[in-house]
């Protein structure tokens, strides 16, 4: 019998069975063991501490920070300070009479305390909202907070969000970020308080120490509500150490002395140095991410589209994929295939210098003496962004700057790093950029090409994709959501404010004494779920 699997059973599929080897690995017959310290190098500048500022992703803070619910490790929303996951089957998801809006229910840990002994209460979920949605609040995201027009607290452990919309894909926005504590928080400038240094959460661990640029020091929180099956205290491990690490060959390196017993963002190029290294383990594990290269629409020659289609002709993903270790895989389109709204029909632009060179031609940008491109004065030659010490990407940006000059066009590498790299990003300071994003398991793709997206520094704006987005992101009709979702990838792909180019995997070194890891495909990181770790002695 032949059995047809969706591509969300694959997803699901994949994931489990990825998890499987590594949970077969975790779970020895020997009990866990509490104590010791492990330390982990981050490999980008940890700009604060406040999960709804960082311009990165929140590894650190999720140890501290807890939300209502999180991705576990098959991509699937599971419960944490919410007692289940509101669903239109258990109740917790309502939709109105004419299907125009929801209201979403949560039912909250009665046991949970703050960092400081106080009580977690719905007080804090809706000052949470509120913090967040207020212009004041510089954060790097607000995306769900204009959906909720109004929170009733009917009593401390119930929260009730009044929507003006429906939106699918609620969970992974706000309340799944984290929660803020109302009662240190209320009345303060969340841009310049000192929760942004030291956080108090309800996680695992507690900020001991930060210091910006360098390092963050957690101690495990010895009150933390959740136990382990076995009734022991969680966390296991004492202390967990986040230095900064932003250069590849350093980060190497460490992970080769010993400074650093782990780090979740090994780049793929150098995965082979550490093979063999006594102690330390590879563990390549799922990812729901993409990379991919941006224009920048406020250059008018990048907002031609025959130069941006010519500039996807002239890239070779397998070149691309050779230089990063033969780890990520050619894609076509910004959903990756492993997703339902994933559309193979959508357009694409093969490897084709001669085809990039002729359309280039036939637009009047023609070769001057030094093989560069001009138009009425105006040189094809762009500055370059990627971010600073990251191996992978600067590979790839010299494989990509090589491919260009064959079709006459000029890239010069002008990259940065930490905050410099994230400012450039969000504010458009490129003519190109290459990166990564990593998204949860739904991703909102508003956010990266809609005309207000939080991520959108390119500039980039259509009317008609805002309308498609709008469709995509309000109902939870699946036949509509994939309907918008093929032709969003239809317009993005005629319009390429991006190329799709590669998605990727996470390469995982860790220590071989390091028990009940097991790697999280999403944003929220291999840091959002800690408490169960523990170090072998």
């Amino acid at each position: 019998m032949n059995v047809k699997l969706s591509r969300r059973v694959l997803l699901q599929g994949i994931l489990a069975t990825t998890t499987a080897l590594a949970t077969m690995r975790a779970f020895p017959v020997m009990a866990q063991q509490a104590g010791g310290t492990l330390t982990v190098g981050l490999t980008y500048e940890l700009d604060t501490m406040n999960t709804y500022s960082t311009g990165f992703l929140a590894d650190a803070q999720h140890t501290v920070i807890e939300g209502l619910i999180a991705p576990d490790k098959d991509a699937r929303y599971v419960p944490v300070l919410a007692k289940e996951v509101p669903t239109l089957d258990n109740g917790g998801i309502v939709l109105s009479e004419d299907r125009s809006k929801m209201t979403i229910t949560y039912k909250l840990q009665e046991n949970v305390k703050w960092h400081d002994g106080a009580p977690f209460t719905s007080a804090d979920v809706k000052f949470t909202w509120e913090a967040v949605k207020d212009p004041a609040f510089i954060a790097e995201s607000k995306d769900g907070t204009q959906d909720i027009d109004s929170i009733d607290l009917p009593d401390d452990y119930t929260v009730v969000c009044n929507y003006n919309t429906v939106k699918p894909n609620f969970a992974s926005t706000l309340f799944t970020f984290g929660i803020m504590p109302k009662h240190l928080l209320e009345g303060t400038d969340l841009n310049t308080s000192s929760y942004n240094e030291t956080p108090v959460g309800t996680g695992p661990f507690k900020v001991a120490e930060f210091v910006r640029g360098q390092y963050v020091v957690l101690d495990k929180n010895t009150d933390y509500w959740q136990t382990a099956e076995s009734g022991d205290a969680l966390p296991y491990i004492d202390r967990l150490v986040f230095r900064i690490v932003t250069d590849s060959n350093t980060l190497i390196t460490q992970l080769q002395s010993g400074e650093l017993d782990m780090a979740v963002s090994v780049p793929y190029g150098r995965a082979s140095q550490l093979e063999g290294v006594e102690g330390l383990e590879i563990v390549v594990g799922p990812q729901l991410s993409w990379g991919h290269l941006d224009f920048n629409f406020r250059n008018p020659i990048l907002a031609d589209g025959t130069v941006r289609k010519a500039v996807a002709h002239a890239i070779n993903r397998e070149t691309l994929i050779r230089v990063q270790g033969g780890f990520p895989t050619p894609i076509k389109s910004l959903v990756l295939p492993i997703f339902d709204l994933y559309d193979d029909a959508t357009p694409e632009y093969a490897y084709d210098p001669a085809a990039a060179n002729a359309m280039l031609d036939d637009a009047g940008y023609t070769k001057g003496g030094d093989g560069i491109r001009e138009k009425d004065g105006d040189r094809l030659s762009f500055a370059f962004v990627v971010q600073s010490g990251r191996a992978d990407d600067e590979n790839v940006q010299q494989v990509i700057i090589a491919q260009l000059k064959e079709i006459g066009i000029e890239a010069t590498a002008d990259n940065k790093t930490g905050v410099a790299y994230r400012e450039a990003r969000y504010s458009g300071g490129y003519d190109l950029i290459y990166g990564r994003w990593i998204t949860s398991a739904d991703p909102v793709y508003s956010i990266f090409y809609g005309t207000e997206g939080e991520n959108n520094g390119q500039g980039y704006s259509n009317p008609e994709l805002d309308e498609v987005f709008a469709r995509l992101e309000n109902t939870l009709d699946q036949d509509v959501r994939k309907a918008a979702a093929s032709e969003m990838q239809r317009i993005i792909a005629e319009d390429l404010p991006a190329i799709a180019l590669t998605g990727g995997v996470s390469v995982i070194a860790k220590p071989v004494e390091l028990k009940n890891f097991v790697p999280n495909p999403t944003n929220m990181t291999n840091f959002v779920d800690t408490k169960e770790w523990y170090l072998e002695s």
